[in-house]
């Protein structure tokens, strides 16, 4: 979907600025990064590079949007005409979608003529923030079914049928291998899966009678809701009965979802209700208003449940230390100068920057370094924390990677979109690096994140200047 509007008027307020001022072709660097882990996690999981992508490949101002911003009557004829000429130029570097992040790093860097890369703030933030939070979100949860699938259950609740779609994809990178959504599905081919709602239920006369009609329609793909009425006084027994007669005719029951009351307490009297009856294959999926915590509590609490369908929670990012990534997207560097914005609690890291991960024995995760473009840091090297400033060194024997690849020259990408299959791949195993603790889903620890010397040095020095001078 084509959506060259999709930025905040003051983007184009100041591009008109730098156009007025014979600044828009100077060159910028902007780095998108994000202040603090989502959901008191120790890291987060990088989604949104390849839509982000091609939104910048396709960017360009048709005669209906410069007719509507013609009629906001801020801008002149001169920059208007730009727009209608411009198409983005700038590249890319970025950490591969699928990656493990944490906050403070720049994940991505947009260079490029200063109009051009400005006004994609937003739809730059748009995208991954949302991508990113949903990414990660997903991947608590598929951490909280202790290997049991997770079926992506929320189109309905997400923010409109563009988040519905983001969502989807997202969910599938973080783990969710299915979905409910046949939308998303059909443009990112990942399996759908589905049954059927309580208004199936209730059309019928019966409960019996409705279970009876769906096995007849779906004899071998058969998932029957238990909760409309009663569960184990009725949906339970119900179920027992639909399979036995699709044993007879040579088919099996799949499953039944429990979708309403104390699923843990539920799972495990329908699991001994289905084991009794002989029917140890049938599983279990639970939904409703499911979320890392519930599913754990779950677990705790001795649930049987096989699969898990989870929807609004995820789409929404509701929950225990939810709501949206605040992901920023900052000037570093124009014309080849630092610049540092040094407002309380909001500071910038300045200039163009590499990321690197440094791994131990085994490939375990350690940190990750921020450095200065020019530098490539290795073992011995004096590395200082972000937040603190107070320096360690990096370990003898690690392995010291960059992170970052660039991924757009000219505007234009530098290799195929991967599959999405890859990304989710790649999100499993840098999971896999990463030490117990920060992955724990009560009290994790917060994954390190340092700054080279040579950068924390500029950084200081800038400070100290802007104390001295005010600029």
């Amino acid at each position: 979907m084509r959506l060259p509007l999709l930025m905040d008027l003051y983007e184009l307020t100041m591009a008109a600025a730098y156009h007025r001022c014979g600044m828009e072709e100077k060159t910028a660097v902007f780095d998108l990064s994000y202040p603090t882990n989502p959901f008191g996690w120790g890291c987060a999981i990088f989604a949104g590079l390849e839509p982000a992508l091609e939104h910048l490949e396709s960017l360009r101002f048709g005669q209906e949007e410069l007719d509507y911003l013609a009629s906001i009557a801020l801008f002149d004829e001169a920059f208007l005409g730009w727009l209608g000429s411009m198409r983005f130029t700038g590249s890319v570097v970025s950490v591969p979608e699928g990656e493990v992040i944490a906050a403070g790093e720049p994940l991505l860097s947009v260079r490029g003529p200063f109009a051009e890369v400005q006004i994609v703030e937003t739809a730059l933030l748009n995208i991954i923030n949302y991508q990113t939070l949903v990414a990660t979100k997903a991947a608590r949860i598929v951490r909280a079914a202790g290997g049991k699938p997770v079926v992506e259950f929320g189109a309905r609740r997400a923010p409109g049928p563009d988040g519905a779609m983001s969502a989807t994809r997202a969910a599938f990178i973080g783990g969710a291998r299915v979905t409910s959504h046949l939308g998303g599905g059909k443009a990112f081919g990942i399996p759908v899966a589905g049954t059927q709602a309580h208004s199936f239920v209730t059309a019928f006369d019966s409960e019996l009678a409705a279970f009876r009609a769906y096995a007849d329609t779906y004899p071998d793909d058969c998932v029957l809701l238990v909760d409309t009425y009663d569960t184990l006084g009725s949906g339970v027994p119900n179920a027992i009965t639909v399979a036995a007669e699709l044993k007879r005719s040579g088919h099996a029951l799949a499953g039944i979802r429990l979708d309403s009351g104390d699923t843990a307490s539920l799972s495990a009297q329908a699991r001994r209700m289905l084991d009794a009856a002989g029917l140890q294959q049938v599983r279990i999926f639970a939904s409703d208003e499911l979320d890392e915590v519930a599913i754990v509590a779950i677990r705790d609490a001795g649930g049987a449940v096989d699969a898990w369908g989870v929807g609004t929670r995820l789409v929404t990012a509701a929950g225990a230390h939810g709501g949206a990534l605040g992901g920023v997207y900052k000037l570093v560097e124009l014309d080849g100068k630092p610049r540092i914005k040094l407002s309380a609690k909001k500071s910038t890291i300045p200039g163009g920057k590499s990321l690197f991960r440094v791994s131990g024995a085994g490939g375990q995760a350690m940190m990750d370094v921020i450095a200065l473009e020019s530098e490539r840091p290795k073992a011995g090297d004096v590395v200082c924390e972000l937040a603190t400033g107070v320096s360690t060194t990096i370990p003898e024997g690690a392995r010291v990677e960059p992170l970052r690849q660039e991924v757009m020259i000219a505007g234009r990408r530098t290799r195929e979109a991967p599959a999405l299959a890859s990304c989710a791949d790649r999100a499993l195993g840098s999971l896999s690096r990463f030490a117990p603790e920060i992955l724990d889903l009560r009290h994790p620890a917060q994954y390190p994140v340092l700054l080279s010397a040579a950068l924390h040095a500029l950084r200081e020095k800038m400070k100290d200047r802007h104390a001295e001078t005010g600029t």
